[in-house]
């Protein structure tokens, strides 16, 4: 969770400006996954009571999926919640821990680009032929085109992160923006209620 400070420059202006496309995907991902829960409840009660399964219950459950993985990657990268592996970065400090921050990023870059790319590719090859599922043959191609979607919000998270890690690089006396940054339990759960009661603007600034 990015530091928010309205002297921040251009980095936290766009910092602040992305975070509401990263919830709009969070939460398409948790409606997604609400869904998922209702249409099993659905396929038991049917099937147990009625003793007819609901149809395409499978194919919906295959659709859902690249939803529920990826829509809400970037905003657990804005939080730092995805897992780190901090055993050695969190040895570091200062101009050798933003180094390292901006080697993982940039692999994480190079990695999560390629991804969208080809991802892009499954989409416009299903969108072409008409594919579809196996079973009630609904249409694959919204389910892939999330994918190059989700990517891509991910992608510009790790661009905005790669410039706050250089920009402290440069000056390690700078206020933190648009970084992870390691906290101690007490941060991690003030930040935690901040996420829950809706007021992350006024949370601080970093992410575990």
């Amino acid at each position: 969770m990015a530091h928010i400070d309205r002297n921040d420059g251009t980095l936290g202006r766009l910092h602040r400006a992305w975070m509401p496309v990263e919830d709009l995907a969070n939460l398409v991902a948790a409606f997604a996954i609400m869904g998922l829960m209702c249409l099993g409840v659905a396929q038991i009660v049917l099937r147990s009571v009625f003793n007819s399964p609901l149809p395409g219950y499978i194919d919906l459950v295959e659709l859902s999926m690249a939803s529920m993985a990826f829509l809400g990657a970037a905003y657990c990268q804005r939080l730092g919640s995805h897992i780190r592996m901090e055993l050695l970065i969190g040895k570091l400090s200062g101009r050798g821990l933003w180094a390292a921050e901006i080697f993982g990023t940039l692999v994480a870059l190079t990695i999560i680009g390629v991804l969208a790319w080809y991802g892009f590719e499954h989409f416009l090859r299903s969108y072409t032929l008409g594919d579809t599922t196996m079973d009630a043959e609904y249409p694959v191609w919204p389910s892939k085109l999330l994918v190059p979607i989700a990517f891509s919000i991910w992608f510009v998270r790790l661009s905005l992160q790669l410039w706050g890690s250089v920009r402290l690089f440069l000056d390690p006396s700078k206020a933190p923006v648009a970084v992870v940054t390691m906290k101690d339990v007490a941060e991690q759960a003030q930040d935690e209620i901040h996420e829950v009661m809706g007021d992350e603007a006024d949370a601080p600034e970093a992410t575990r």
